[in-house]
């Protein structure tokens, strides 16, 4: 992303770590002793960084910046994604917020290795899934060889039990908009939207396991390519409100598909583009979307989704909807 050049993502890949290990210190009971803990820990460090050093030096894929070969998958990523089911694994009974919190901060860490440029999208997706993943085979693991021994919360056992219920949700909604189409200001200018992120909210109350009804309210920042030429001072801003039905199908226990369609009301701030001035602008499209849930404890869950947006034109002097794919992850609270 042009101008976007911070290291920030360096310190929240482990900042949950950070905050497992300070609550630990402080003396608040987690579900594990120091040593079952650590034990956990080992074993997840060790199969995160093994399969994510072994991929990048047997890939060989480059940056997006072109800085090496070692893109594909994100360790940051990985890192943050590991660090965040550890501290859920941990302190997640005290509050479904402290899971949210967690894969919050690691989404973050992943928007923001592909805003410096230097990951693809398929590298912090698959860096995700690696990190959730190492975790709950370390844990198991650990469950596996010490049984009781060192497990401070014996009913936690009980409340990691999952059972069927409506999947009404609450989540955070992080991803990144792909365009589809170009559309024109006027007879001279083309314009194309670059990737750019999304930021936002979406909730849905399920009348039943299979049916609900929800909404979804989001902010997106766009990169404009014009005349086939990437204009790095020029952005253009976007809300979008949505309101409609969900449907989720449950596979597992623990996995769950799910989708929607939405009826979505769209504004566009006032932009200048090419000195040419572009009013704000209102419209209704649709949006539909497919997203695959990973139940992770009873009132949390981390999920995948890829939605299709029709958007109405962006100015009122042309006619032509705008498509665009968003791709990203969700941390949603189930209740």
């Amino acid at each position: 992303m042009p101008k976007f050049d911070y290291k920030l993502d360096n310190y929240t890949q482990i900042a949950p770590a950070a905050v497992m290990l300070g609550l630990k210190a402080a003396g608040v009971p987690s579900r594990s002793s120091w040593g079952r803990m650590i034990m956990s820990d080992a074993i997840t460090i060790t199969l995160m960084t093994g399969v994510v050093q072994g991929l990048k030096y047997t890939t060989n894929v480059t940056r997006p910046d072109g800085s090496n070969k070692q893109s594909f998958p994100s360790g940051h990523t990985a890192t943050a994604f590991m660090t965040a089911t550890m501290l859920s694994k941990e302190y997640g009974h005290i509050s479904p917020w402290v899971s949210v919190g967690a894969y919050t901060i690691a989404t973050a860490t992943g928007l923001m290795r592909m805003a410096n440029n230097k990951h693809w999208l398929s590298d912090v997706m698959v860096g995700a899934g690696f990190g959730i993943l190492s975790t709950e085979f370390g844990y198991w693991i650990t469950d596996a060889f010490m049984r009781g021994r060192g497990l401070n919360f014996q009913k936690l056992q009980e409340e990691e039990q999952l059972e069927r219920s409506n999947p009404s949700f609450f989540n955070l909604y992080m991803g990144f908009n792909i365009p589809l189409s170009k559309f024109d200001i006027n007879n001279n200018t083309t314009i194309q939207t670059s990737v750019g992120t999304v930021l936002g909210v979406e909730g849905a109350y399920f009348f039943n396991q299979y049916i609900g009804i929800g909404g979804r309210s989001t902010f997106s920042n766009i990169q404009l390519i014009i005349n086939d030429t990437e204009t790095q001072d020029n952005t253009f801003n976007f809300d979008n409100f949505s309101i409609g039905p969900y449907f989720s199908l449950p596979l597992t226990l623990r996995w769950t598909l799910d989708t929607k369609l939405l009826a979505t009301f769209t504004y566009y701030y006032n932009t200048i583009i090419n000195n040419i001035n572009i009013p704000k602008n209102t419209g209704w499209g649709i949006g539909t979307g497919l997203g695959i849930n990973y139940h992770i404890r009873k009132h949390f869950a981390f999920g995948l989704f890829a939605d299709h947006n029709i958007q109405p034109p962006y100015s009122i002097k042309n006619k032509e909807y705008i498509h665009t794919l968003t791709i990203g992850t969700k941390a949603a609270m189930r209740f």
